[in-house]
């Protein structure tokens, strides 16, 4: 007798589908369904005490002689929801009268020189505050162009700056011994 080879195949993934079909429905099912009192059990818990997470509910259950996995008491905590939290964009629209930007470029002269510009740019009405060019810039440089910029206590409330090294800590620390400092925040 001759056969084919798409006949074989087809044998073949028939044996397969009635091993496995076999397979399920004779021997066991799979994991045990954990009993709805210890289901109830661990709601009761999370719900009366909402700082647990599921180590701690573990640990509890595990003292009451109830043997379950941790991933499993997770999977039946109640869920608390969080109240929402400010975005950063709603941030920035709530504080965007009291908020600069500084930061640094650098041009490059006739004579391929290096200069530094820094500029201080308000976000109320994305204008131009301060400006300043220099061929050696330093920290405390950029805090005496910050006094300038923002004299008596006219000091906006919130200062972003990238984490470029003249924005380091010695910067930090000198603007916070000004008059009337600004929160320093890195972009």
């Amino acid at each position: 007798m001759i056969v084919k080879a798409e006949i074989i195949i087809a044998w073949q993934r028939e044996g397969f589908r009635l091993f496995w079909t076999w397979r399920i429905h004779c021997g066991k099912p799979g994991r045990p369904k954990v009993p709805q009192e210890v289901r109830d059990l661990i709601r009761m818990l999370s719900r009366s005490n909402p700082r647990w997470g599921a180590p701690r509910i573990h640990g509890e259950l595990l003292k009451l002689g109830i043997a379950i996995t941790e991933p499993t008491v997770a999977k039946y905590m109640v869920r608390h929801r969080k109240p929402p939290s400010q975005t950063w964009r709603t941030f920035l629209e709530n504080h965007v009268k009291t908020m600069v930007s500084v930061d640094f470029f650098t041009v490059l002269t006739i004579r391929f020189e290096i200069l530094y510009v820094f500029l201080v740019l308000a976000h109320e009405r994305r204008q131009i505050v301060h400006f300043a060019v220099t061929a050696h810039s330093s920290a405390e440089w950029t805090v005496q162009q910050l006094r300038e910029a923002f004299p008596w206590d006219s000091a906006p409330r919130y200062l972003l700056h990238d984490r470029d090294r003249i924005f380091g800590q010695d910067f930090v620390d000198q603007v916070k011994a000004m008059d009337s400092p600004p929160c320093v925040k890195p972009k």
